[in-house]
């Protein structure tokens, strides 16, 4: 006998999962800025958000707040190395992303991980994207040429690189993610906290080779010498920001199964939309960015093929599970036709 079906969501609980989702991903990306325009340690920053989450999650654990224990088992950590690697270089090349270009645009800089995630996936999924996929990649594409080269407000080219390799490397990671979930049974949870362990060690001793020196001036508060009577000290900076993003993503890593549970796609990618614009608007107000026609035409039309892409794969996957349903006798004369 089949299992009950669940009762939809509340509106009440749907509304609280994205308002959630949607200020915390404002405060993650405000709170790195904020951050990376005060140090010259991103990947020690990085590492210090998920050692914060490695401690909440234990301590999680041991109050039995997670629905499921954690464990710490070789054979998945091994099973999980690719997928931490892209992990932690992909973050790491987020990280320098936004710390070269403007808050406002950070969207734009790596506009391109929808193309090149659909185009990753027909390579190593063997899965053929329909024509209007290839329409909505097609406008994406558009928004961030536009945005970089025909916008008045030249945007840093060294910015723009790392966003363009952050975009593959997220890309990939997006389809190898599928694969590592089947090493920790489907669980969230698990990947999130085997994801941060790891990347912590993985990241020690790239960040001794790579930062060592900076790292030491800002533990050592070195710049407090020359900073002006009342203003705030990088090292502080980096402390309140570490909390606030090592809190922030940690919760989120909770919230995940809830937002799986409770959002439909075409949800998720209109709470994303609205969050591109809030960030627009944020970085103009903190961060006095400039916000020209031409980075908000960007914006929107990166926006608007998302969206657009995000309407047709749901209608896809719809008529998918139609064609599932179909009695065999129909399919077989033709009644169904198989979506592309």
């Amino acid at each position: 006998m089949p299992p009950p079906a669940q009762p939809p969501a509340s509106r009440a609980q749907v509304i609280g999962v994205v308002l959630f989702y949607l200020c915390a991903a404002l405060a993650m990306v405000m709170a790195n800025k904020w951050v990376l325009n005060e140090t010259k340690t991103p990947l020690f920053f990085l590492m210090t958000q998920m050692f914060i989450a490695v401690i909440l999650f234990l301590t999680a654990d041991t109050l039995r707040m997670l629905p499921e224990k954690l464990s710490l088992e070789m054979r998945v950590c091994r099973g999980l190395v690719p997928m931490v690697g892209l992990s932690v270089l992909g973050l790491s090349l987020s990280n320098y992303t936004l710390k070269y270009v403007d808050a406002s645009v950070y969207q734009v800089a790596r506009g391109l991980v929808l193309p090149f995630t659909v185009g990753v996936s027909g390579v190593v999924l063997h899965t053929r994207p329909s024509l209007r996929i290839l329409f909505a990649c097609a406008i994406v594409t558009m928004g961030f040429f536009c945005g970089v080269f025909l916008d008045r407000i030249p945007m840093s080219l060294i910015g723009v690189g790392f966003g363009v390799a952050s975009s593959t490397i997220t890309a990939t990671h997006s389809v190898v993610i599928k694969q590592s979930l089947e090493i920790v049974n489907k669980s969230t949870i698990l990947l999130s906290w085997y994801t941060n362990l790891l990347s912590v060690f993985v990241l020690m001793p790239i960040v001794f080779l790579v930062e060592g020196t900076e790292v030491m001036k800002l533990l050592l508060d070195v710049d407090s010498l020359t900073r002006e009577p009342g203003a705030i000290s990088p090292l502080r900076t980096f402390v309140v920001g570490s909390l606030i993003t090592g809190v922030v993503g940690f919760m989120m890593s909770l919230a995940s199964l809830l937002s799986i549970k409770v959002t439909s796609p075409i949800t998720h990618m209109v709470s994303s939309a609205v969050r591109g614009v809030a960030a627009s608007l944020l970085g103009m107000w903190l961060f006095a960015d400039i916000i020209s026609a031409g980075r908000a035409a960007s914006i929107a039309i990166i926006l608007g093929g998302s969206v657009y892409y995000t309407w047709v794969k749901h209608l896809e996957q719809e008529a998918a599970k139609d064609y599932d349903r179909l009695p065999m006798a129909d399919v077989e004369r033709g009644q169904g036709k198989q979506p592309e």
